[in-house]
């Protein structure tokens, strides 16, 4: 089962980062993250920049387009991990691991399965999408 770890800040974990070293920040995550890959748990992970960034509203036709990311810092998608575990718990156990300080909120969401579009076997796409996973997988 996979599950995506996403890093949302607020403006207290904007604030209570100022003061703290970036190199003990690297650190910390560097072992974080070196934890999830020798437990065998992390497929991906990456922090995001804070620019350039957009932001794509479809609520208008055409769609609007507007610098990001989002203005509000409680919207800020900062990161994410995505882990490959043997259940939900297990996915929670390692979100409540990870070394982020005050204001900072990990989302744990899971990862859809081929499994969940059964009952859509026959669409094309639910066919092609699993093709493009394997050939993914193969590269």
């Amino acid at each position: 089962m996979k599950h995506m770890l996403i890093m949302r800040a607020t403006a207290e974990a904007v604030e209570a980062y100022k003061d703290v070293d970036f190199n003990e920040v690297l650190t910390a995550m560097g072992k974080y993250n070196e934890s999830l890959i020798k437990a065998g748990v992390m497929l991906a992970a990456d922090g995001l920049a804070d620019e350039p960034g957009y932001v794509v509203d479809f609520s208008a036709q055409p769609p609007v387009v507007s610098d990001g990311p989002y203005g509000e810092v409680h919207e800020l998608f900062n990161g994410f991990w995505i882990l490959q575990t043997a259940t939900a718990e297990e996915a929670l156990e390692w979100a409540k691991r990870c070394p982020l300080g005050p204001g900072s909120k990990l989302e744990v969401r899971r990862v859809h399965e081929d499994a969940d579009f059964d009952a859509f076997a026959d669409n094309e796409y639910v066919q092609k999408s699993k093709e493009w996973r394997a050939q993914a997988e193969q590269a």
